[in-house]
C-alpha cells in the first residue's frame, strides 16, 4: 500500500510542477537529443521485450537472431537498453553491421544498461522516451513480456489505428504467448465494439526469426514500387 501511495504521490508532483520552467527545459532537453541523435541513425526497428528472461531462455536466443538478421539486414535496432530481451535485442545487433541502440530508463529499483550497446541514451521521463522509439521506428517486433511491452505495443496500435501514426509493420513474435490476448481481443473487444476485425490487421503474428526479417523487407520493398 506504500508503494501505491507513493506512486500516486510522486505522479501528482510530476503533474504539478509541470509549470516548472525547469523541468520543462529537462523534458525538451530529452527530445532534442534524442532527435539529434537518432535522426541520423535512420532505418531503425524497436523491439520490445521483458527484462526478467534469462540468457538461457529460448526467448532471448530468438530475439538474439532477430536482431543479428535485422542488423546484418542494414537495420539499426532500439531497444529499453536494459537486461532480459532487451540484452539479447542489442547483443544480436551489436554482432552485426547496424548500430545497437539502448535508450535506458532511470529507475528506482531497476534498469542497468546491458554491454551490448554502441549508443546509449538515458531518459528520465518513459513518455519521452516512447516518442523515440515510435518516431525513429521503420517496424515494431514484440515478443513476450510485461506491462511495460503491452504499453509500447497499445502505443503503436492507437497511433496507427487512429491515424496519428503512419503505418509500419508491427510483428508479435511467439504465438503461443500471444494466443490468449489475440483470443480476448475477438471474443471481447471485438464482440463488444471497441474495436473492429479491421484493427486487428495492423499487426502479423510471425515466429520465425527469418520470416519476420522478410516481412519488414517485404513491406519496404513493395512500397517502393
Amino acid at each position: 500500500m506504500n508503494d501505491i501511495n507513493e506512486s500516486s504521490h510522486h505522479t501528482m508532483s510530476e503533474t504539478e510542477s509541470m509549470q516548472d520552467p525547469v523541468l520543462i527545459s529537462n523534458i525538451a532537453a530529452e527530445f532534442i537529443q534524442g532527435d539529434e541523435t537518432l535522426s541520423k541513425l535512420t532505418p531503425c526497428v524497436s523491439m520490445f521485450g521483458s527484462s526478467r528472461i534469462n540468457s538461457q531462455h529460448r526467448y532471448y536466443q530468438t530475439g538474439m537472431k532477430i536482431s543479428r538478421l535485422l542488423s546484418d539486414a542494414g537495420y539499426s535496432v532500439i531497444s529499453g537498453g536494459g537486461p532480459g530481451l532487451m540484452e539479447s535485442f542489442n547483443r544480436g545487433a551489436h554482432s552485426g553491421k547496424a548500430m545497437s541502440i539502448g535508450l535506458n530508463i532511470k529507475l528506482p529499483r531497476e534498469q542497468e544498461a546491458n554491454q551490448y550497446q554502441n549508443l546509449t541514451l538515458n531518459f528520465n521521463y518513459f513518455f519521452v522516451r516512447k516518442v523515440m522509439f515510435v518516431k525513429y521506428a521503420s517496424a515494431y517486433v514484440v515478443l513476450p513480456g510485461g506491462f511495460g511491452t503491452l504499453d509500447e505495443l497499445a502505443e503503436i496500435l492507437t497511433l496507427m489505428q487512429t491515424g496519428k501514426g503512419r503505418r509500419i509493420p508491427i510483428i508479435l513474435v511467439e504465438s503461443a504467448f500471444w494466443q490468449g490476448l489475440l483470443d480476448w481481443f475477438r471474443s471481447a473487444m471485438i464482440e463488444q465494439g471497441t474495436i473492429t476485425s479491421a484493427d486487428l490487421d495492423l499487426f502479423t503474428v510471425i515466429d520465425d526469426p527469418e520470416q519476420v526479417v522478410s516481412s519488414i523487407l517485404s513491406y519496404y520493398e513493395v512500397g517502393q514500387k
